[in-house]
């Protein structure tokens, strides 16, 4: 779900860890500085089902396949609490 569908676009973002984890989903996002600090502290008193960071740089076609091969290839309770960059 893209963030203007979830309807966290201009939300601060412990509000949209706290969307996401309500809502079961893995995040992913561009935000390596402020999000990456943010969900550190939220997983000290709430679980999350993740965070993925991909670089804004990257290719959207490349970050695609290692969401595609990350979904296919692991079962979505591994990535609880846990936070990666992109590509792994």
């Amino acid at each position: 779900m893209r963030a203007r569908e979830g309807g966290i676009v201009g939300l601060l973002d412990p509000d949209v860890l706290r969307i996401a984890a309500a809502q079961g989903r893995i995040l992913v996002s561009h935000d390596r500085n402020t999000m990456a600090a943010y969900f550190d502290r939220f997983i000290q008193e709430e679980a999350s089902p993740g965070l993925l960071i991909a670089s804004q740089c990257d290719d959207v076609g490349d970050v695609i396949e290692e969401l595609l091969l990350i979904w296919a290839a692991s079962d979505a309770g591994e990535w609880r609490n846990q936070r990666r960059f992109l590509p792994l």
